[in-house]
């Protein structure tokens, strides 16, 4: 697939501001280009929304995202294997950007993660077109957007104090490494300390902590420790020691011993060159 956006001005018509006074700028990432099309003839009825970009891998959009100035991405779930963390990385590169994801069917499950983690409106496939330019419409005002049924599944969520159903957190088993992470965040550790005693870097923990948020589900680090302290998850386990700082009497020794090796290689090398037979100059030479 050659392209991968569209230049800004694909709309036809007069672009008449919408009721906010403001043009909404939409990029679209899907698989289909036969999707984007039809997408990009409905939005081109509609004097105040522009397509101004589009992609068709997460990549692609990524580089989208940072190429145009856009309001509002609509994103096709089936885009990338983890959709949720999708969100959370293409927010955390344009924070002022409206994610719109647009999902294969309704999933109660996927919607409650998609909404926790920061998108602004989330529909099915098989939505009309007139409730899909309504949604930009409000999501571009500000205002989120749920299907009836979604808005059903959030408030029977915020009910039960967590943006999961009730009692269908799965039960998630940790790595031990994961397990000794989390241990030091419950203790209040910064990644820095938490690297040093684990034995690998800040990046690294980073990595595991992230994996470990989708495993349970939770938003930061806050969420982390009290769901791991009133689940029992980290019970009975220590925070690694701090490891000892290494020894500077031992560097040196090494490093004088290092220096006496060599200073014994180059005194044997001299003894025997000293000691080689050199020939005679006197001596008469062998015929060749």
């Amino acid at each position: 697939m050659a392209s991968t956006s569209v230049r800004v001005g694909e709309n036809h018509g007069a672009h008449a501001n919408n009721d906010n006074g403001k043009l909404i700028r939409v990029i679209l990432a899907d698989t289909q280009a036969i999707f984007r099309a039809g997408l990009r003839k409905i939005f081109a009825l509609e004097d105040d929304i522009r397509v101004v970009g589009q992609a068709e891998t997460l990549a692609q959009t990524q580089s989208a995202v940072t190429k145009f100035s856009a309001d509002i991405l609509i994103l096709e779930s089936a885009l990338t294997p983890n959709p949720v963390e999708a969100v959370m990385e293409l927010l955390r590169q344009s924070p002022q950007l409206k994610i719109v994801v647009v999902t294969p069917a309704s999933d109660e499950q996927l919607t409650l993660d998609l909404f926790r983690r920061g998108a602004h409106g989330i529909l099915s496939r098989e939505t009309e077109p007139e409730t899909l330019v309504d949604c930009l419409r409000k999501v571009a005002a500000g205002e989120p957007w749920l299907e009836s049924h979604a808005i059903h599944w959030v408030m029977e969520a915020y009910r039960g104090h967590s943006l999961r159903p009730s009692g269908a957190r799965p039960k998630v088993q940790l790595t031990p490494k994961e397990t000794l992470i989390v241990s030091c965040v419950t203790q209040g550790m910064k990644n820095k300390e938490i690297a040093v005693r684990v034995g690998t870097t800040e990046q690294v923990v980073k990595n595991y902590l992230r994996k470990v948020y989708d495993k349970l589900g939770v938003a930061d680090r806050l969420e982390l420790a009290l769901y791991c302290l009133s689940h029992h998850v980290v019970d009975g386990v220590k925070p690694p020691p701090v490891p000892p700082a290494p020894r500077q009497t031992g560097d040196a020794s090494s490093a004088s011993s290092a220096r006496a090796a060599s200073g014994a290689i180059a005194s044997s090398v001299s003894t025997a060159t000293s000691n080689s037979a050199m020939p005679d100059p006197t001596a008469p030479r062998k015929p060749s």
